[in-house]
């Protein structure tokens, strides 16, 4: 599989690298013309079950503003939010899986845009969505890199509704100033040496929560360490885990891990933000969704309360992931589930529901004077030819299904034991055997 997506002619073809693991699904129905029906019926549904991860304080708000939309277009259709707690959706996905597998579908379910999906198309879990975006005129609004990522065998299977940034680092400017740090971090060589002065304060440099933000902030510290080609290649086989480069950057992962609350992580990613913005730690790595929970649910000022800047090492680098949506085979009110889909892809509704949720569209016809504050960074940079795309592991786009699994488990033990040399060989060997 292939992660890093450049803006240029080489982006198709490495892409197309990613599409050609996928086998084909019987998706969709057999005349592909998509017509909204409710079952045999014919008859219009009253009802419809959204399933998706968005439960906490920054995720809640943006979901609920694209819900509002959604009961506004179709009056008396009770929405069913069936949302399960858990970050990066590692709860709610096993809850889908064992739904999916019972034959009981939500109407509509999250993936992220990638691997993650490539199971459930294998699997012929999830409908053909072709015939929507060509009726929809989405070919020419997304962008071609993204429709060359989601496209297996000439066949699109989700509607990406956003773009969010993984390569952030989240900071209390008041922190620094308070330990005489003038700057954040640009390499994680300088974060290890401004970990010596935040602890000798009594401040914890970086936080952490559950495993999957330790599995984020370990992407992160690989592609501050490899640089984008090397650690795009860790994904396709031409980045060797066992070489010396990787070692050493999973020894750095271990050293930053040091200097964190890892011993007693937080529950999850909001309460991992929580020690810097009492002022008590430094910094977050985390995803942009993190703008919303500093702004909406906290009341706080960009660049005064808090701040962000690209994780260390990583300048000129845009690690993306998406939220998509999917119409799954018997989906019990497929009518309103294609009428969900028209929404998430829409205009309207990634303009209503992306400045609130703390992410951009992945349109390219965005209202840029929505995108404030910070989400100004993202949206520039998003569609600067100049900044190099790389995909995320934590959120999906680079590894899926039985590999992605292996790799939770190596980095549970690693995590534990510190050490590298056992997680690489344990991940080499297990793309060697998945892939």
């Amino acid at each position: 599989m292939v992660s890093s997506l450049r803006r240029n002619g080489v982006a198709a073809a490495a892409l197309a690298t990613v599409t050609s693991l996928v086998l084909a699904a019987c998706g969709g129905d057999d005349d592909d013309t998509g017509e909204p029906a409710d079952g045999e019926t014919g008859q219009a549904s009253t009802e419809f079950e959204f399933f998706s991860w968005w439960t906490g304080a920054g995720d809640s708000e943006g979901k609920q503003a694209l819900l509002d939309l959604f009961a506004e277009q179709h009056p008396g259709v009770e929405i069913i939010d069936a949302a399960v707690a858990g970050g990066a959706g590692t709860n709610a996905q096993a809850v889908l899986t064992t739904r999916l597998q019972a034959g009981d579908p939500p109407d509509s379910y999250q993936r992220h845009v990638g691997a993650e999906l490539q199971p459930d198309i294998e699997a012929g879990l999830v409908e053909d969505l072709t015939w929507l975006y060509e009726e929809e005129g989405w070919m020419d609004v997304f962008p071609e890199d993204m429709l060359d990522l989601i496209t297996v065998d000439d066949r699109i299977y989700s509607v990406p509704v956003n773009i969010h940034r993984s390569n952030l680092l989240w900071y209390n400017p008041a922190v620094l100033a308070e330990v005489g740090i003038t700057a954040p971090p640009t390499s994680w060589d300088e974060f290890l040496q401004q970990a010596t002065t935040l602890e000798a304060a009594g401040k914890t440099p970086l936080t952490i929560g559950p495993s999957w933000t330790q599995k984020h902030l370990l992407e992160n510290v690989l592609l501050g360490e490899l640089g984008a080609e090397a650690y795009s290649g860790l994904w396709d086989g031409s980045t060797d885990w066992e070489s010396s480069e990787v070692t050493a950057a999973l020894d750095m992962f271990t050293q930053v891990l040091s200097h964190t609350n890892v011993g007693e992580a937080a529950a999850d990613w909001q309460p991992a933000l929580d020690p810097v913005i009492e002022g008590d730690a430094a910094y977050n790595v985390m995803g942009d969704w993190a703008n919303t929970y500093f702004t909406t649910a906290q009341g706080l000022t960009y660049q005064t309360e808090y701040n962000v800047t690209t994780s260390p090492g990583t300048e000129g680098v845009f690690n993306f992931l998406s939220d998509s949506f999917t119409l799954p085979e018997g989906a019990p009110h497929r009518d309103l589930a294609v009428e969900w889909l028209r929404l998430a892809g829409s205009q309207e509704g990634q303009d209503t529901f992306n400045p609130v949720k703390g992410s951009i569209p992945a349109r390219t016809d965005a209202d840029a004077s929505l995108y404030t504050g910070y989400l100004e960074m993202p949206l520039t940079d998003w569609n600067d030819p100049e900044i190099e795309l790389v995909g995320s592991l934590a959120h999906g786009v680079v590894a899926g299904g039985a590999f992605n699994t292996d790799i939770d488990s190596a980095l549970g033990e690693f995590v534990a034991s510190g050490d590298s040399a056992q997680f690489a060989s344990a991940v080499k060997e297990a793309y060697e055997n998945t892939q």
